[in-house]
């Protein structure tokens, strides 16, 4: 059994926080880059490398790459074998996400009533999800979520006689019904199966997935290779002014599900997919 104190959750998190604002992953920046070298229309061209002096302006001047630093979701994987000592995980988590978002200066986002609206004036409560796994490690990863995108995200119920094309379909539609509004070009985190939240849920987990990474089953890499041609065909393009960049990537992450059931999850991220993670 090993312990750790929640003073260093908190710490970890309060920087993720920060860190996960200011830096883009590096897959996000390369595809960002590359895609600019792919457009052939001078305005999809000019907005894609106003995204690349952007991402380069919050590095060197240590500001946010979004105005919208979204809602604090947070992924923690707990080792069976660690003992949190001093307090609760949650309120650890929630103190760091408070700190990070007030000293970092970052925008807060959250109300603390969804019909009341009352900022709750430190971006509290984060979103929190805890897996349980073996070893004495603790992993977190904190992935800020603006809601220009996450608003939207989509899922569908279908039944089983979809099949690969009706998931297919509904990619593409999500990706299309979206159109200019979570400011394009996008990343689209796709949940198949489960039930109703678990897809969801890998939906979100899916968007945290390293670009570069392919699904390890081949039958969905190639899912989701045909998935982001599809999309990239729509011509919404960057920001919405047409091109052939309407999405940087698409990830798939599946579970089992019901006889009677093939649920589908869009969640859709802008380009400033954001996720930054450490483990203590």
């Amino acid at each position: 059994m090993r312990d750790i104190p929640v003073q260093a959750i908190e710490e970890t998190v309060r920087e993720l926080c920060i860190e996960a604002n200011r830096h883009l992953p590096g897959d996000i920046c390369q595809a960002v880059r590359e895609a600019r070298g792919r457009e052939t229309l001078p305005l999809a061209q000019g907005i894609m490398q106003d995204l690349c002096d952007n991402i380069q302006a919050a590095e060197e001047m240590r500001l946010p790459v979004c105005q919208d630093t979204g809602m604090a979701v947070v992924f923690v994987r707990l080792g069976q074998e660690v003992h949190i000592t001093g307090g609760l995980l949650t309120d650890a988590v929630n103190r760091g996400v408070a700190r990070g978002y007030t000293e970092g200066l970052l925008r807060c986002s959250v109300v603390g009533d969804p019909l009341r609206r009352v900022n709750t004036g430190d971006n509290t409560p984060a979103v929190l999800h805890v897996t349980l796994t073996e070893g004495d490690q603790l992993e977190i990863m904190v992935a800020p979520k603006g809601f220009g995108s996450e608003n939207m995200s989509r899922i569908f119920m279908l039944t089983p006689a979809a099949g690969r094309d009706g998931v297919m379909n509904c990619i593409v539609e999500a990706a299309r019904l979206a159109g200019s509004n979570p400011c394009p070009p996008m990343v689209l985190g796709v949940g198949i199966g489960g039930d109703f939240e678990l897809c969801t849920l890998l939906a979100k987990q899916a968007l945290c997935r390293p670009l570069s990474q392919a699904n390890p089953d081949p039958y969905y890499a190639e899912m989701e290779k045909e998935a982001l041609e599809r999309v990239n065909r729509l011509d919404i393009g960057p920001q919405g002014f047409g091109g052939v960049t309407t999405a940087l990537g698409v990830s798939i992450e599946t579970a089992p599900t019901h006889i009677a059931g093939l649920p589908v999850a869009v969640n859709v991220g802008c380009h400033v997919t954001r996720h930054c993670s450490r483990t203590l």
